[in-house]
């Protein structure tokens, strides 16, 4: 009788086993039925705006004295500039620097001096246009207020996209759609049929020089130094297969 009831309990054990067993390769293959693809949406555009800045400074033993010519800097950078064809409005200047200036050296003892050689003050200048190709001829131009005495330094224009938001909703749709070919297409070769989106994930947005070997980062890159620039994302799908 005992053994009966053994033999019964190890039965129901090996069958409970079994389906156990049966449901975990079942549904681990389940798992495996699946194609993950990775889509990408790419687009070469050219900047519509342009930001330029850049400086001009003035050195004076005597604060009223600096501040007087960097004024006079201030009214000939600003008429050069509308002459050249800039708006007033396009036009921002800065609040004026000031810092006071030290040389600094050791005598022939040793001992550490340090002398006031006078005030630096300077003003930042700030453009913003839709005028893209004319503001960037201006930057290149602008050492011409050297020749009318203004110590100017013009920094590298910075190039942008009014559109942008537009165009990386544009991006996503491309890259959906491309990673749904590519899963169609393994789909096709390899005689299955493509079932529901399991899941979809975006990568982030890189915006580089075009036709460069700039390097894409972690976190996305975003060129502001070129006008001509290519954006692109990628979109990573994963679909069952029926």
């Amino acid at each position: 009788m005992k053994n009966s009831i053994g033999a019964i309990i190890i039965g129901i054990a090996i069958i409970i086993t079994a389906a156990i067993l049966g449901g975990s390769f079942k549904n681990r293959y389940a798992y495996q039925d699946t194609i993950n693809v990775t889509g990408l949406g790419n687009r070469d555009y050219v900047a519509d705006l342009i930001v330029w800045n850049g400086y001009f400074q003035r050195k004076s033993m005597e604060m009223k004295s600096a501040y007087e010519q960097l004024n006079n800097d201030r009214e000939t950078t600003k008429k050069y500039l509308i002459g050249k064809g800039i708006n007033e409005n396009e036009i921002v200047f800065s609040s004026v620097n000031i810092s006071k200036d030290y040389e600094s050296y050791y005598d022939d003892n040793g001992k550490y001096h340090s002398t006031f050689s006078g005030y630096t003050l300077s003003q930042n200048i700030v453009i913003e246009s839709s005028e893209v190709d004319k503001i960037e001829n201006i930057s290149r131009e602008v050492t011409e207020l050297i020749d009318q005495g203004v110590e100017f330094y013009s920094n590298a224009p910075e190039y942008y996209y009014s559109k942008l938001e537009e165009l990386k909703i544009e991006l996503i749709s491309e890259a959906t759609q491309d990673a749904k070919l590519r899963a169609e297409k393994i789909a096709d070769n390899s005689d299955a049929k493509l079932g529901s989106l399991k899941s979809a994930s975006m990568g982030v947005f890189q915006i580089t020089a075009q036709n460069s070997s700039e390097d894409y980062s972690w976190g996305g890159t975003y060129n502001t130094a070129s006008k001509k620039k290519t954006a692109s994302i990628t979109a990573k799908l994963e679909f069952g297969i029926k």
